[in-house]
């Protein structure tokens, strides 16, 4: 039966731009419908959100044409330290740290802000022959028939296509209409986000300090600017939320410590709050979910955005691989190969950040200690250290071929 493109994705924020690329760029057809109108993001200023980009996504990046475009706007993460922290405290003697030069294939990731890669995502979509961008239009109805699907959109247009594939966030319609259910918990926690300006150079490190209330990511930024994902229980961060500049710095500095020197806002303040969510199936009827569609983790790995690239890799390796096999990709056994693939990763990850949050954000003395003596004694071990340094650069585990730097 013809169709309107092979694949239709819904949602156009990151995930589905770069599912979008690597589809097409395998001989699919894709149309990417975009609930954001044009140029809305795109014209973003510096606001200091970014991503801490896993060396395996980069890769992906570099695999799907957009890296080239963002590299000269990225800071590389050479070092990682992980630390209990007090505010109006120094850190913790015993820490984790993580140096790139322990492994041999480079930094262990980079940072990249949000406007960098989203202008990148749009230009890449638009050169694409086989990608149709539909900005500003949003899905109202979904239905299968045999095998095609159709999307109603809120501009009455019908698009048909052999699969449609979530990449619509949290909160996704497509996982919604299909009858998926989720689970989940919030954390009684909010991220406060903003970029810092400060004095002395960052040396590309970043710093995971766990504090009693939540965790408090440094991350470095071109230049010298860090963005900073601070996280407090959901009454203090109102509260500080609310506050003017000077006293939001005020109540930052006693966290942030004084090691790169005096500090200043730079940009926007932005907050969210902080909660688990996980779909009951990655799949559907001639569907399946992306990204945070499919799960949304705590940030105190900043690994949502890398765990959505590898979702867009093995699932792209799965369609790409199916049709030149022949068969019918949007069968429900093809499908289920990614939601076998990326399952138990998924379910590892959002148990290790879950656990993580909940040992680490109290002031219980007796596991502040044991935490502590656990950090440095794990640093202790080089074997062990190297193989954690692999896992932040996200080479471990059954890596999709894009996220090899290869392609499919």
């Amino acid at each position: 039966m013809s169709t309107d493109s092979d694949i239709l994705i819904v949602g156009g924020g990151l995930n589905g731009p770069a599912l979008a690329l690597a589809l097409a760029d395998g001989g699919f057809t894709v149309t990417v419908i975009d609930a954001q109108p044009k140029g809305a993001r795109a014209n973003a200023g510096f606001d200091g959100r970014g991503y801490a980009l896993a060396l395996a996504s980069q890769r992906l990046l570099s695999a799907i044409g957009v890296w080239d475009q963002v590299a000269d706007t990225s800071q590389p993460i050479l070092e990682i330290k992980i630390t209990d922290g007090r505010a109006g405290e120094a850190p913790a003697p015993w820490m984790l740290h993580f140096d790139h030069a322990e492994i041999e294939e480079g930094p262990m990731g980079h940072m990249l802000e949000d406007r960098h890669l989203y202008r990148a995502f749009l230009k890449a979509m638009k050169d694409h022959p086989g990608i149709t961008h539909l900005p500003g239009k949003t899905v109202t109805e979904q239905r299968v028939d045999g095998g095609t699907v159709t999307l109603t959109l809120s501009s009455d247009r019908h698009l048909t296509g052999s699969v449609v594939i979530g990449c619509d966030g949290r909160r996704s319609g497509t996982a919604e209409r299909a009858g998926i259910k989720r689970k989940g918990w919030g954390y009684g926690q909010t991220a406060l986000v903003c970029a810092i300006e400060h004095e002395l150079p960052h040396n590309g490190v970043a710093h995971q300090l766990f504090m009693p209330q939540g965790p408090l990511a440094i991350l470095p930024l071109p230049g010298n600017r860090v963005s900073i994902v601070w996280s407090e229980t959901d009454a203090a961060a109102t509260q500080i939320q609310g506050l003017d500049d000077d006293g939001y710095l005020e109540t930052l500095r006693p966290r942030f410590g004084n090691f790169l020197g005096d500090i200043s806002l730079a940009g926007e303040r932005f907050s969210y709050p902080l909660g688990l969510t996980i779909a009951e199936r990655f799949v559907g009827e001639r569907l399946a979910l992306v990204g945070d569609a499919a799960h949304g983790v705590h940030p105190i790995a900043g690994q949502g955005l890398n765990l959505g690239l590898r979702d867009v890799g093995a699932l792209a390796e799965v369609l790409i691989e199916a049709r030149r096999r022949g068969e019918d990709i949007g069968a429900a056994d093809v499908l289920a190969r990614y939601q076998q693939w990326r399952r138990w990763d998924t379910a590892t990850l959002v148990a290790a950040t879950d656990g993580v949050n909940r040992l680490f954000s109290n002031d219980n003395g007796l596991l502040r200690f044991a935490r502590d003596i656990g950090l440095g004694a794990v640093n202790a071990i080089p074997g062990l250290r190297r193989k954690l340094i692999r896992e932040a650069a996200g080479l471990t585990g059954d890596l999709p071929k894009l996220m090899q730097g290869r392609q499919v």
